[in-house]
């Protein structure tokens, strides 16, 4: 939704590094015109609070874990997805792999990077 971002998705555990997105999560946003195929998982590091200007989470979990890896001094935003989608009136994206809910959970990050996009600026 913004190519002119520079993105990057990980991981806060180890579970499935080096791993494609779950099948029915590809189908779900195959569906939507999103090819994921190519992803494979990885974990965040602590370089990744230099290599960007802002963090997401999908939810306080992610964002406790990713604050324990903040390095001193750093200052880069932590912030959970739904922040930008209060419409939805959610407080995390829910984990599809739990709800089974592949498509459901695509809808809100589709409205929440829609906020995202205006946060920044983008249009």
């Amino acid at each position: 939704m913004a190519p002119e971002v520079q993105t990057d998705s990980c991981g806060t555990a180890r579970w499935h590094v080096g791993k494609p997105p779950y099948g029915p999560m590809q189908a779900a946003a195959g569906a939507q015109g999103y090819d994921i195929s190519d992803l494979r998982a990885r974990m965040v590091e602590r370089h990744d609070f230099e290599a960007f200007d802002l963090i997401i989470a999908m939810d306080a979990q992610n964002v406790a874990d990713l604050e324990a890896l903040r390095p001193a001094g750093n200052a880069t935003p932590v912030r959970v997805f739904t922040e930008f989608a209060p419409e939805a009136g959610m407080d995390h994206v829910p984990d599809p792999y739990y709800t089974r809910d592949f498509s459901g959970a695509l809808r809100l990050i589709e409205e929440a990077a829609r906020g995202l996009r205006q946060h920044l600026q983008l249009g």
